[in-house]
This record gives C-alpha cells, sequence and structure tokens, in this order.
C-alpha cells in the first residue's frame, strides 16, 4: 500500500470523547499548524518549478483522485447513498494525471517520496 502522503492530521473515528474536547482539540491544532506551516509557504513561495516537477505534482493529485473516488469513507458513502455528485467532486483537483505504473527513478526526490509513502514511520 501507499499512504496518500506526508504529514497531515486526520482525528476522524472519535465518536467516543466530548464534544467540547473534540472542538478544543481541533482549536489547538489549528492554532499549532499555522504558526508552523506559514513559514514554509513564505520560504517557498516563490520557488521555480522544472516541467517535469508540474507533472509529478499532476500525478500526485492524480493518485489523491483515486484514493478519494475509491476508498475514501465519505466519499464512497456518498456515492453509495445518493448525495450531489457535484459536491463529491468539489474536492477534487481541477488538474490531474495518470499514468499506468509510472515508478520514479531511483535516488530522485520523486523516488523517495514514493518509498517514505510505502514505509511510513511514527513520528511520535
Amino acid at each position: 500500500g501507499e499512504t496518500r502522503g506526508l504529514g497531515g492530521i486526520f482525528f476522524d473515528d472519535q465518536n467516543d470523547r466530548e464534544p467540547e474536547k473534540l472542538f478544543e482539540f481541533a482549536k489547538d491544532a489549528v492554532n499549532h499548524v499555522l504558526p508552523a506551516y506559514g513559514p514554509i509557504i513564505e520560504k517557498h513561495k516563490n520557488d521555480e518549478f522544472t516541467q517535469q516537477q508540474k507533472e509529478w505534482q499532476l500525478m500526485r493529485r492524480g493518485r489523491y483522485v483515486e484514493f478519494n473516488l475509491v476508498y475514501d469513507r465519505g466519499t464512497v458513502f456518498g456515492l453509495k447513498t445518493g448525495g450531489r455528485i457535484e459536491s463529491i467532486l468539489m474536492s477534487l483537483p481541477e488538474t490531474a494525471r495518470w499514468e499506468y505504473n509510472h515508478i520514479p527513478v531511483e535516488g530522485t526526490p520523486e523516488y523517495d517520496l514514493i518509498d517514505a509513502c510505502k514505509n511510513p514511520r511514527e513520528w511520535l
């Protein structure tokens, strides 16, 4: 298998928690993620990229689309229960790309990303 990406936070399956505690958790997460992520965006907002890097970005988006339409519980639930297709598709990227059985060249940043997605580690 392969994870959707690196990092991020998902906290579904929390029905056994008190709503107030979940809300506090969500607020705390937002209040810590934004100050940490902002400097990264600021540092790289003007970085240039190659056409090959853009194509890689589109392929990663394609993998996200695949996951979202095939495996995501919320999307699958919406599709099976007659949800509005337009609303479901709004979560997808505007552009994406697929290549059959694409395997990045070993030693490239793209290869390293896929390796990390296939072999996740526990950060805490």
